[in-house]
């Protein structure tokens, strides 16, 4: 099964869990999923299309989740695309490189923890970036309230979700979480949220 079938998948199982629990908000009926037909793509440079969307600053985040299997280790990674969706009900997404070796264990653990990086945090972030190596080690953490997902230490913001709905969108797949807790850190970041523009990390300045 691909990554996208096992998306899918654990979305399907999810959703026959919570309908079991009437408290729970319940995505509405998806379309059918599909991707980009080669006859829609525009001529575009992907170079050119990454240097003027590079002009739109984004905060950074790592997403995380618990171990789906007892003995595995924590899954997590750094994202750009982390948004907020719905305040009523209160859902956010994030998208996810449908290639990520790192995706597929946070659906199949159903939950996921968002951090939003501090200015102090580049290089946790750059650990988290990195393929392939062990991202937690060294790295201070304790669990979300709800979801058990690893909450950083030291970051800004953290919002503790369940998985809602994923979509596709060309090469990324659309991952909806519905929020069951959320917070800031202890201690605010004199220099605010780390950014990232142009291809480079920054912050906010006066």
């Amino acid at each position: 099964m691909g990554q996208a079938g096992m998306a899918e998948a654990a979305v399907r199982y999810l959703r026959s869990v919570r309908a079991l629990a009437p408290e729970h908000v319940e995505a509405l009926p998806r379309p059918d999923l599909r991707c980009v037909g080669d006859d829609e793509r525009a001529p575009l440079d992907p170079a050119e299309f990454r240097r003027v969307l590079g002009n739109f600053a984004t905060g950074v985040a790592v997403i995380t989740a618990p171990a789906a299997t007892p003995g595995n280790s924590p899954a997590g990674f750094a994202c750009q695309s982390f948004t907020s969706l719905s305040l009523d009900p209160p859902l956010v997404a994030f998208m996810v490189g449908r290639t990520s070796t790192t995706w597929p264990r946070i659906a199949r653990a159903g939950v996921f923890c968002v951090n939003v990086l501090g200015a102090h945090q580049t290089e946790l972030c750059r650990a988290f970036a990195v393929s392939g190596a062990d991202k937690f080690a060294g790295v201070a953490y304790d669990a979300a309230p709800v979801s058990g997902s690893p909450r950083l230490s030291g970051a800004v913001a953290w919002i503790d979700c369940a998985i809602h709905a994923v979509h596709t969108g060309g090469d990324h797949l659309i991952v909806v979480g519905r929020v069951d807790a959320l917070g800031t850190g202890d201690d605010d970041d004199p220099d605010g949220p780390l950014l990232f523009h142009r291809g480079r990390f920054t912050r906010l300045s006066d």
